[in-house]
């Protein structure tokens, strides 16, 4: 057995970063954090009563685009602590070299600070926190008009 398959034996989820999570690129950071958020946001769409998979994948997608996660991070920066403006804004600078498609540069930039911030969250173990700011996020969203 390979040493990832003994990994994977031991306790596969969720995997350790292999170095320390300051040492991460932040683009890494939001790849991580998108597929968190993604898991968040459809754990708490089959939640609710009666949903049909056609709206679950609409509502999904107006919780998880870029518009909207631009949006959740101009309501959060009122309440989050000096470390995750940081966080937050290594990843609205750094250089992804991916073109958004149904978004504008800044608000694909500021998505991208979000998904950072996120994947910050949960490789530093701050899970409560991560919990807090993702609930914030998704009521956000629910409730705009």
């Amino acid at each position: 057995m390979s040493g990832g398959d003994a990994k994977f034996e031991q306790g596969w989820f969720p995997y350790e970063p292999s170095k320390p999570t300051r040492l991460i690129s932040p683009i890494v950071l939001a790849y991580v954090g998108d597929a968190i958020y993604e898991v968040a946001v459809r754990q708490y769409l089959v939640s609710l009563p009666n949903l049909r998979p056609g709206h679950l994948h609409r509502t999904a997608t107006s919780l998880v685009s870029a518009k909207a996660q631009s949006a959740i991070l101009s309501h959060l920066e009122p309440v989050l602590t000096e470390e995750e403006q940081s966080v937050a804004r290594q990843g609205r600078n750094a250089k992804s070299g991916t073109i958004p498609k149904n978004a504008n540069v800044l608000e694909y930039r500021h998505a991208t600070a979000f998904e950072c911030l996120i994947g910050h969250l949960y490789y530093t173990g701050q899970h409560e926190r991560l919990q807090e700011l993702v609930h914030s996020s998704i009521e956000f969203v629910m409730n705009r008009p």
